[in-house]
């Protein structure tokens, strides 16, 4: 056991609001304890934070000093990806193959904005007065990342990599269930030659450390991924200080199967989308939408890969289902596979609890799913799928298309002219075309509708870290 505390100016210290258990979601364990920080502390944290933004200690380093911090944050990450993968594998329930993997990628997302923060200007404008007319992308201050608990050091690395290559300050808050690689990677940034104070970490809970971090004056910018309902209530409160928001929400995305797809590549690929993360992911393709004609052969295919899934302890390399994050979340995602089955869906498989400890539950499928029901509707957030019957492409978009949310989705079909029909008419953030892939560091990620406001990833990112100045000079 450990105890682990908030990171700010380059030191760890205690919170002032107590302490909380962190827990090992794959058996129960307690792993130690970390500080939970009050409005104190979070002020405290800013203002370090923005006394090092005035001070210019990273906002006016070159570009080519940015680049080479976030070079070597990526590549500490890596020297270290064992260990981190080890400790996001515990603290999130993560079998240990897909930690590597998310830290890895981690890696990765400091290594592109290390070569793209020389890359992103202003421009030269020839105007009607006589003069020159210039645009700067000048860093907007103080940036918040509040993160989620299903993506730790990844999403959190999509905010503070952006944030920190265009010369802001980052005061992060990570989730209270699993803070810990997120205060792993204040260290690393210390170590790579961020100036102390420049990335602050203040563990605790979101109703009072993210609270506190939102209503703060010294903040500028916040960037928030989590729930729809959490995430309208940070927008609303950034209002009275007219901050920058980003926003990362819901989703209940759709997977359109159709009958000229190829259905082996297809189940496969599909499975994962589902139940990758145990279903714990915004972008999961938690309706399937099959055309009629192949809807038996489907299921069927889509049935037996599920059951062949691998649960088992996150430590081992071949487990490719983990748990639940929390007893209380297992408990929601079983009481949506009642509603499921009350709305009168079937039930074909999984929902069973796994093992004698951790928070597992074997992946569920429903068929006999119809638009409108809760367990279409609402986002469930554990490792619950509903196939419905479409009959041709005019139903599909339309069934797609029947949810607040908007987030990504995938298309399968041979025929390239109703894919990217289809495509055009789905109303979603991203989209795959035969594929479940959603993240590309190198392309903007974010969705519509419900589900958010703003892009992560690629270039764009970077918009959202920055604001023009457009300066004019005179030929009088």
């Amino acid at each position: 056991m450990s105890d682990y505390q908030s990171f700010v100016n380059g030191e760890f210290v205690a919170g002032s609001a107590g302490a909380v258990e962190v827990i090992d979601a794959s058996n129960g364990e307690v792993i130690g304890t970390v500080g939970r920080s009050s409005h104190l502390d979070v002020d405290r944290a800013v203002t370090i934070a923005r006394e090092r933004y005035d001070e210019g200690v990273w906002r006016t380093a070159s570009v080519r000093e940015r680049r080479d911090v976030l070079r070597r944050i990526a590549d500490l990450i890596r020297r270290d990806q064992e260990k981190l993968a080890a400790l996001e594998s515990r603290n999130a329930g993560k079998p240990i193959a897909a930690a590597r993997g998310e830290i890895g990628a981690a890696a990765s997302t400091f290594d592109f904005y290390s070569g793209a923060v020389d890359k992103f200007y202003g421009q030269t404008i020839p105007g009607n007065a006589r003069g020159t007319l210039l645009t700067f992308r000048e860093p907007i201050g103080v940036c918040a990342a509040i993160t989620p608990w299903n993506f730790p050091m990844l999403i959190l690395g999509w905010k503070t990599a952006p944030a920190l290559a265009m010369g802001n300050s980052v005061v992060a808050k990570p989730a209270e269930l699993t803070p810990l690689t997120a205060l792993a990677l204040a260290e690393i940034a210390i170590e790579a030659g961020l100036p102390p104070g420049v990335l602050n970490v203040v563990t605790g809970q979101g109703s009072v450390a993210g609270e506190a971090l939102v209503m703060h004056p010294g903040v500028s910018k916040i960037s928030f991924t989590g729930s729809t309902e959490v995430g309208a209530g940070v927008m609303a409160a950034a209002a009275s200080g007219v901050k920058r928001v980003s926003l990362e929400l819901g989703g209940k995305s759709a997977n359109v199967v159709f009958a000229d797809a190829d259905l082996e590549a297809c189940v496969e690929s599909s499975v994962f989308a589902v139940y990758d993360n145990a279903g714990q992911d915004c972008c999961s393709r938690s309706r399937i939408l099959v055309e009629r004609e192949i809807l038996d052969d489907f299921v069927d295919r889509f049935v037996s890969r599920a059951r062949s899934l691998r649960m088992g302890p996150t430590s081992d390399a071949s487990t490719e289902i983990g748990p639940l994050i929390t007893p209380a979340q297992r408990d929601r995602v079983e009481s949506y596979l009642q509603i499921g089955i009350d709305e009168g869906a079937k039930l074909v498989t999984g929902g069973e609890r796994y093992g004698s400890s951790g928070n597992y539950l074997s992946p569920a499928v429903f068929t006999g799913a119809r638009p409108g029901m809760r367990l279409v509707t609402e986002e469930i957030f554990g490792p619950v799928v509903a196939i419905i019957a479409v009959d041709g492409e005019d139903e599909a978009i339309r069934f797609a298309n029947d949810s607040i949310y908007g987030l990504s989705g995938s298309i399968w079909t041979r025929d390239i002219g109703r894919a990217l029909r289809v495509a055009r008419a789905m109303e979603t953030g991203m989209l795959s075309i035969n594929s479940s892939s959603s993240v590309h560091i190198e392309a903007p990620f974010g969705g519509v509708k419900a589900s958010g406001v703003g892009r992560e990833q690629g270039m764009v990112a970077l918009e959202h870290y920055s604001e023009y100045k457009t300066v004019f000079i005179g030929n009088e």
